[in-house]
């Protein structure tokens, strides 16, 4: 059972999630592109998992069209890993985006950061291509992941880790 609670990302968060982004990433978002990313309700939707008043992992969706998504960043604290925070924060939004009507996502993560490609494998993405030297600072080549979103019915189950 876990100790945490995911809610909607506020800007008080900015401070937590950005201590995240300069552990977890070699190229972390900026904390300007982070308020504006959080702030902006219309076609985002950024959440956190809070623990003892710590935010211990975030994610953040962009709403591409009325059936798209797209993953632009999910990290958790170091000293986190492992627990299932990142499971976490995928099923709540998974959840919500499915009540929305969404019926694809896509992402791009390094690929070297195996840990995060079996999540979401997981969750059903799939590669689709590579960007090569997407990542400016390492000039690391970035898997394209896409993953359909299969609706809601009455039997289904409530996230993909529950099919066989």
């Amino acid at each position: 059972m876990s100790t945490w609670r995911i809610r909607p990302a506020e800007r008080r968060d900015i401070g937590d999630i950005l201590v995240i982004e300069n552990q977890q990433f070699p190229e972390p978002w900026s904390r300007a592109m982070l308020l504006d990313e959080i702030t902006n309700t219309e076609n985002r939707r950024y959440s956190v998992a809070e623990e003892r008043g710590i935010i211990i992992g975030y994610l953040g969706l962009m709403f591409v069209l009325k059936d798209e998504m797209h993953i632009n960043s999910i990290g958790t604290r170091p000293g986190h890993e492992s627990r299932g925070v990142a499971s976490s924060l995928l099923d709540e939004a998974w959840a919500e985006v499915r009540a929305r009507g969404v019926a694809r996502a896509t992402l791009e993560v390094a690929v070297s950061n195996t840990r995060a490609v079996e999540l979401y494998y997981r969750y059903g993405f799939a590669p689709v291509g590579v960007r090569k030297n997407y990542y400016q600072k390492t000039h690391e080549d970035a898997l394209i992941l896409w993953a359909d979103i299969p609706a809601l019915d009455a039997g289904a189950p409530t996230n993909q880790l529950d099919t066989p």
